[in-house]
Order: C-alpha cells, then structure tokens, then sequence
C-alpha cells in the first residue's frame, strides 16, 4: 500500500514515471562520481532519482522499494558521501536480514568506494567466528554491514563503539520483522546516537513497518519507489499433498517438467535435507541452503547454483531475498510460506527479465486458510489439482561444475586472467567456461564437466600471472 502522509513522495505509474536523473547532477564528492563513471553508473534508476535528492540533504527517509531496484547504489552513496576517511570509528550501519544480503551490501559499498583512499568495510554476520571480526574491530572501521543479531552480540559485548555512528540503514526491514528481529533492533538503536540519520528500506508498508519507522526515524521524508511493471508471465499451478511424501512429490514435478534450473523452497531446514536427501540419492544435481549452514558452505552453494553447476537448489526462506538468480525456470513451494507477502516473494523469483516462468505450490490441509488468502488476490477460484504421478524418471544433472581457485581480487587476479588460463592450450573453448566470481581471496569458475578434470590441470600445474594458485572442484 501507498505511504499516505503529507510528506509523501510517490511517482509509480509508467505514464507518470520520474524523471531519471544523471548522477553527475548530484552533489557529490568528486571521488564518487569518478568511481561511478568507471563502472558505467550514468543515468539513475527510479529509486535512486526519487530518494538521492532527499537523502544527501541529511533527511530521514522511510522508502519503498523492491529487491534489485538500485537502492543498496542509493543508501550506499549516502553513506560514503559524509565518511571521515581520517575517523576509523564506526560513522554507518548497514542492518540486513540475512547473511547473503549482508555481503551483497558490503561488495557494493566496496565497489562504489573503491576510489576513496583507507576507506574499511566490514560485515559482522553469524555462520563466521565472531573472534575474526573482534580483532578487526580493534583495527577500526569507517562502514559496518551485518544482521541484527550478529551486531548485537558484538555491542553486548563491548567489542564495538557505535558513538561516532552518523547513518543507520534497515535494508528489507520487513524481511527483519519477518525473521523477529524487532527485540534486536530496539537494543542496538539503544546503542547509537540519537542525532544521525536513518534510512529505512522496505518492499511492503505493513503496520508493524509503520511503527518501527515511528520508533527509528526522526521527520522522516515517505518515498514511494516501487515502480508500476507489467506483470510477469508466470503460470501458477497448484497440487493437493494429502498423506504424499513432499521430497516424492517434488521428485515426480522435476520430472515432469524438467526446468533448466529450479529453486524449491520448504518452511523447515528439517524438509529442506528431507528433499535434498532424496533428490541427491536418486541422482540429481541438488544443493540445500538453510540457516544451520556455514556461511562458507552456504556461499558456496548459492554460486554453484547461480552458475548452473546445479540445477536444483533446495532453500528455506533465507534465499527469497538477496539471491540474485536474472533467470528461473521453475519455483516449488513445499506449502504455502508463513506469510502472504513472502509467499508472493517467493513467486516473483520465477518469470524475470521478460522470460516466461512457472511457480508450483504444494498445498496441505493446514495451508487452506492462506490459500484462501492468496485466493482473494487472484482473479479466479484456485484450482487445486490432485497430486500428479512419476511421468518422466530423468534426473536432472548439471553440465558444468565449480572450480575454486586459491586466488581473487587481493592476488590482482581478473577473470580475463582465469579465461587465459584455461585456454592456453585449445582444449576448453570460450563456450566451455561459464560465470566467473572473484572474491578477496579466492576466485570461482564453471567449466564444462567434462573438462573439469583438464581444467583443474592447467591451474594447478601452471602459474597465473606469475603464480602458483591452487584449485578443487566444489
């Protein structure tokens, strides 16, 4: 629903969309606009047009956006505009619901700051040993990005000085409420000056969204971003799970309709290995992703997935935001989600970049009264079909497979440099290798399957720009 307030800033309708600023139009630090001409961020999005105006005046905003809109560029800017390079205290604090959003958040900021001089960064997420980050924090830090809970833990226990803090940011803060992360955050604004700004980034506009912003902000300028689009072509075909075995079930809708890439999402990490377990025993190429997970597999996991070294990726909630996968076949979900907005979430994965997409959901007896729900958003009754029967034994497997190499971003290494090397004798082609991820320290490669043994030769016997680096396949 609209922000309906005096101060409210809404432009929403395709015939009445905003005007799309350049950034060069902004009155900022000539750093970034340098750095934002390097990486080709020239014309603003509409939730950057909207919102940069008011938020580099100092404003509170409370803005409505969705997942992929270019807020993290709009809060990011921000941010780093006012940072005291020589103060290596604490001066913002990026808040995100999930551990995978949190590093998404930090590689942009990284990204966007790279032309400002000893500008740190550091994310503070569970699933990594908190001792890592303490002896960081005692290196100080201009920026910290981190969940709630994370954070909370380090503030608790002294390890960090929020005194000198002059941004927070609640990125997906209905997703944060969702999670029951509201206790949290009340205890670590208790920890921050109450003369700062605060940002407030949120899909939906819920009552509880309402009070928190309430609760947070001060004068808080109301800007609606979330821009008209044709909807989606997504097919939603609903089936009955009575006494059906759910990891059964899913098996026969792979199947059947054979997805180049599927994500299934369960309510419970209990199903989600339940499903995995059994998708993996009957030979699919399957990964699970669930919050007992650590950071480092869960990680890997969302990489694998997205560069097509696996065609099934079994998920709790924690991957419906911030997995960033342009094109998906085929959304399962194992029951209706726990709440309408995320089951809506949930959809939207599938049916993206204009292609066409299909979202399946399982419905048990207990689900009834939420399908009803979602019912009423629809144009016609749901159709509940019986549950269908194996019509295709098939499992899907993956042509490509991972490679981790020992080196990234720190070692200078570029993917044109991974590329050389796995071509330096003709065996693999261009066609042979897929998407390339360069993190700090180490670098991820698809290549064919069937070359992968070849490929992790030609790392691990040669050198990279001078340098030995080591390689495995995940």
């Amino acid at each position: 629903m609209p922000i309906n307030t005096p101060e409210n800033i809404s432009d929403n309708t395709p015939e009445n969309s905003p005007e799309l600023l350049h950034f060069n139009q902004l009155n900022l630090p000539s750093a970034l606009l340098t750095r934002l001409d390097e990486i080709g961020y020239q014309q603003m999005t509409p939730v950057q047009s909207l919102s940069l105006p008011v938020i580099l005046n100092n404003t509170d905003a409370v803005v409505r956006a969705d997942t992929g809109s270019g807020k993290t560029t709009a809060f990011a800017l921000t941010l780093l505009a006012k940072l005291e390079a020589k103060s290596f205290s604490p001066q913002a604090l990026v808040l995100c619901p999930t551990r995978e959003l949190a590093h998404q958040v930090a590689d942009e900021v990284r990204k966007l700051a790279k032309s400002m001089l000893n500008i740190k960064i550091l994310t503070l997420c569970g699933g990594e040993p908190s001792r890592i980050q303490t002896n960081s924090l005692e290196h100080g830090a201009h920026v910290l990005v981190g969940t709630p809970g994370r954070v909370l833990d380090h503030l608790e226990q002294r390890n960090v000085d929020l005194s000198m803090l002059t941004t927070l940011v609640l990125d997906e803060a209905d997703r944060m409420l969702e999670m029951g992360f509201q206790d949290s955050l009340s205890a670590i604004v208790k920890h921050i000056p109450k003369t700062r700004q605060t940002l407030l980034f949120s899909a939906t506009y819920p009552k509880n969204i309402a009070a928190l912003a309430e609760q947070v902000t001060t004068k808080a300028r109301n800007i609606e971003a979330i821009q008209e689009q044709a909807k989606p072509q997504i097919e939603q075909l609903f089936y009955a799970m009575n006494n059906e075995d759910s990891a059964q079930l899913v098996m026969n809708l792979l199947g059947d309709h054979q997805p180049e890439n599927c994500l299934v999402f369960c309510n419970t990490k209990n199903e989600v290995k339940d499903i995995f377990n059994t998708l993996r025993a009957n030979k699919f190429s399957v990964l699970a992703l669930h919050g007992e997970l650590e950071q480092k597999d869960r990680d890997q996991a969302i990489i694998q997935f997205s560069n097509g070294s696996a065609r099934v990726l079994v998920a709790t909630d924690v991957a419906s935001r911030g997995l960033d996968i342009a094109e998906l076949d085929l959304v399962i979900s194992v029951n209706m989600a726990h709440d309408l907005d995320t089951h809506t979430h949930r959809i939207g994965r599938t049916g993206r970049a204009g292609k066409k997409g299909v979202a399946i959901t399982l419905i048990a007896e207990k689900d009834d009264y939420k399908m009803r729900l979602l019912e009423d958003t629809f144009a016609e009754p749901i159709h509940v079909q019986p549950a269908p029967a194996l019509s295709n034994n098939t499992p899907l497997k993956a042509n490509m497979s991972t490679i981790q190499v020992s080196g990234g971003k720190k070692d200078k290494l570029r993917p044109g440099d991974i590329v050389g090397a796995l071509t330096k004798d003709n065996v693999l082609s261009a066609d042979d290798i897929g998407k390339i991820k360069l993190e700090s320290t180490f670098g991820f490669v698809a290549v064919n399957s069937r070359l992968a043994k070849h490929a992790l030769g030609l790392i691990n016997n040669n050198k990279i720009k001078g340098k030995k680096f080591r390689a495995k396949v995940l």
